[in-house]
C-alpha cells in the first residue's frame, strides 16, 4: 500500500468519478484506475461499486475512509513538523474553537501568535465541541478548544481543562431586569420568552436540560440562531438567553444576570489526539494561550464569571 494510492482512493471516494478523480489528483485517469485496482488486490476487497458509472464505496471502502484520512493528515503533520524544526518561519495549526470561545478570547490570542511567527498559517474551525471531538480524532485538526462533557474528555485525547465559566442569563440592556435582585433563579423566567440555539448546539442541550430540572419547558421567541444572531435578538428585546460569560464583555446593550444556586457551569480546556505528539507550531500556540491567560489573571481582567483552572 502506498501514500499515493491512498490520495487516489480519497479523490474518488470524494468525487464518486473515476475521471474527475484521476483530474482531482493531476493523473491520468488509467494510471488512477490500475493503482485503485492494486490497492484493492492488495486489501482482498473491492473498495468501490462501479454498477452502470455509479461509483459508490463498498463496506470495505467505507472503513478504509476514515483510516485514510487520517493518515494522510498525519503524513502532513509530519512535513509540517519537520518544516518547523528551522525555527517557526512556517507551518499552519488547524485549531478548532466553540463559539464562546471564538467571541472571547481568542482574538487576541491568535493576534499574538501571529505577531510572535507571522510565518505559521493559523487556519479556524467554529463549532459545537461534539464536532471538534470528532475532527480531532479524524485528524483534521491539531487543537481544540472544546467544553468538556460531564463524563469527560474522550480517552483518546489529551486534555488541559484552563478555564471554568459560569452561564448568566443575557437581556437586553433597556428591557425588564430578570430580577429585581444581583442573582436570578432558573424556575422565574418560566413565564419570560427565551431566545433559544440552533439544534444541535451544546448551550441549547443544556438550557433546556437545566430548565426541564427546573420543572417547566421554555417558552421560545425565536430560536435557531448561532451564538451572534441570538445576543443580538436579546439585545433587540426579543428574550432573555442562558449564556457563557466569556460573550458578554464588551455589549452595552446586554445586562448579564448571574444564575443563583445551584449555578450552571461549563469547563473549558485544550485537547489534541494523544498519539501524536502537538507539532512545534501546536506547542507554540498552547505557551501563547497559557501565556495570554496567565496575563490576565494577573491584572485580574477576566470577565465576571470565568475561574482560571491553572
Amino acid at each position: 500500500m502506498t501514500l499515493q494510492q491512498l490520495v487516489y482512493f480519497l479523490a474518488v471516494a470524494d468525487t464518486r468519478h473515476f475521471t474527475k478523480a484521476a483530474k482531482q489528483a493531476h493523473v491520468a485517469q488509467p494510471s488512477l484506475s490500475k493503482q485503485i485496482q492494486s490497492l484493492e488486490t492488495e486489501l482482498g476487497a473491492p473498495l468501490f461499486t462501479r454498477a452502470r458509472g455509479n461509483v459508490s464505496l463498498t463496506a470495505a471502502g467505507e472503513a478504509l475512509l476514515p483510516v485514510a484520512k487520517r493518515i494522510l493528515s498525519d503524513v502532513d503533520t509530519a512535513r509540517l513538523e519537520v518544516a518547523e524544526l528551522i525555527g517557526l518561519r512556517r507551518g499552519r495549526i488547524r485549531l478548532g474553537a466553540t463559539p464562546s470561545v471564538c467571541v472571547g478570547v481568542l482574538a487576541e490570542v491568535l493576534r499574538r501568535f501571529h505577531d510572535r511567527y507571522p510565518g505559521v498559517r493559523l487556519v479556524v474551525e467554529e463549532g459545537g465541541s461534539r464536532d471538534l471531538t470528532e475532527a480531532l480524532l479524524g485528524g483534521d485538526l491539531d487543537l481544540a478548544l472544546v467544553i468538556v462533557p460531564p463524563q469527560g474528555v474522550d480517552p483518546a485525547l489529551t486534555s488541559t481543562p484552563i478555564l471554568r465559566e459560569h452561564l448568566m442569563v443575557a437581556s437586553a440592556a433597556d428591557g425588564p431586569a430578570p430580577s429585581d435582585r444581583d442573582t436570578v433563579r432558573l424556575e422565574t423566567l418560566r413565564e419570560r420568552p427565551m431566545v433559544m440555539f440552533r439544534r444541535g448546539y451544546d448551550l441549547r442541550e443544556t438550557t433546556l436540560h437545566a430548565c426541564r430540572e427546573a420543572g417547566f419547558e421554555p417558552k421560545l421567541a425565536v430560536e435557531g440562531g448561532e451564538m451572534d444572531a441570538v445576543l443580538r435578538f436579546v439585545e433587540a428585546g426579543l428574550g432573555v438567553a442562558v449564556v457563557p460569560s466569556l460573550v458578554l464583555p464588551g455589549r452595552p446593550k446586554l445586562r448579564a444576570t448571574p444564575l443563583a444556586a445551584p449555578s450552571i457551569r461549563r469547563t473549558i480546556a485544550l485537547a489534541h489526539r494523544t498519539d501524536v505528539p502537538p507539532t512545534a507550531a501546536a506547542r507554540a500556540f498552547r505557551s501563547t494561550l497559557l501565556g495570554h491567560l496567565d496575563g490576565l489573571v494577573a491584572a485580574d481582567a477576566l470577565p465576571a464569571g470565568v475561574e482560571p483552572l491553572r
